[in-house]
Formats: C-alpha cells, sequence, structure tokens
C-alpha cells in the first residue's frame, strides 16, 4: 500500500521544516561567531558525517537479520520500528546536518571551483542515492513488500563504504587541485 497524498505532503512539510531551522541556526550561530564559525561548522559536518555513516551502515544490517524473520512475527515488527526510526531520527537529520554544513564550508573556502571538490560532490550525491534506495526499503519493509534476501542486503552493506572511502580520499588528498 503506497503512502497516502496526505502522508507524503506531511513527511515533504517536515523535513522542510526541518532543513529550514538547520539552515537557519546555521546562519544564525555563522553570525554570531564571525570568523570563528569555521572551525565549529567543521565540527558540525564531521559528527554530521559520522552520524549518517553510522546509520547507513546499520540499517542494511538490519535488513540482513529483518530477511531472516517471518512476515508478521513480533521480531518483524520489531524490526520495523527499529528501521523507521533509525531513518528517521538518525540517519535523515545527519543527512540533511551533513549537506548544509558541508555546502556552507564548500563555498567558506572557495572548494566550489576545485575538481576534487566535484568529485567529492558526486560522491556525495552518490551516497544520498543510496540514502533515498535504503529509505525506500524501509516503506518496502514497513509493508511486508519488496523483500530482497540476505545477500543482497549484506552487499548493499558494503556500498556506503566504498563510497565512504573515496569520498574521505577525496577530501583529504584532494587530487583535482
Amino acid at each position: 500500500m503506497a503512502a497516502t497524498h496526505e502522508e507524503v505532503i506531511r513527511r515533504t512539510k517536515r523535513a522542510v521544516v526541518f532543513l529550514a531551522v538547520t539552515v537557519g541556526l546555521i546562519g544564525f550561530f555563522v553570525g554570531v561567531l564571525g570568523d570563528g564559525a569555521y572551525l565549529w561548522m567543521k565540527a558540525l559536518h564531521v559528527v554530521a558525517i559520522i552520524s549518517w555513516m553510522a546509520g547507513m551502515l546499520y540499517l542494511p544490517r538490519l535488513f540482513v537479520y529483518h530477511c531472516g524473520v517471518a512476515v508478521g512475527s513480533e521480531t518483524s515488527e520489531t524490526f520495523k520500528v527499529m528501521e523507521r526510526k533509525l531513518l528517521r531520527y538518525i540517519i535523515n537529520p545527519a543527512m540533511i546536518v551533513s549537506w548544509a554544513a558541508g555546502l556552507w564550508i564548500a563555498w567558506r573556502m572557495s572548494f566550489l571551483s576545485d575538481g576534487w571538490f566535484h568529485a567529492k560532490l558526486a560522491g556525495v550525491i552518490a551516497l544520498s542515492a543510496v540514502h533515498g534506495y535504503l529509505a525506500k526499503a524501509v516503506a518496502d519493509f514497513a509493508r511486508d513488500e519488496g523483500r530482497r534476501d540476505h545477500r543482497f542486503w549484506r552487499f548493499m552493506n558494503e556500498v556506503p563504504t566504498l563510497l565512504m572511502i573515496a569520498i574521505v580520499i577525496l577530501v583529504i588528498v584532494k587530487p583535482f587541485v
């Protein structure tokens, strides 16, 4: 059963409000901290990325275990709650903060025209696409639909790791300056 139109609107409003609050808070702290804002934003960005990656690595692992239990069982229902809360309260907010802080840092440090940044941005877009795919999987599991086997989810568990490695190398080494 697909989400109702009203549910999609409610979710979209919640995401827009969270994004607006995040951008507003970043703007406020940048205004208050002035030149000192860069290090605080960098710290916020790193914490958000760690949170985002932790969730992106844990969610497919939950799917591995969820595949092994009977549809409608108490354990299956517990996995559904865990998956939904992990996505809603950790992964989604962490991704939004990562993007907002990261783009501010890129603008502030004049990285927007650097080749390494374009490659990193492509990696982050790919990671965001994986995020979207995992979010769809949470909805599919919630409806007891579209189940894939544990081998698929074990493979999918590695995709965020590979993207993270590439992104970190691009940020630290900056090979395309």
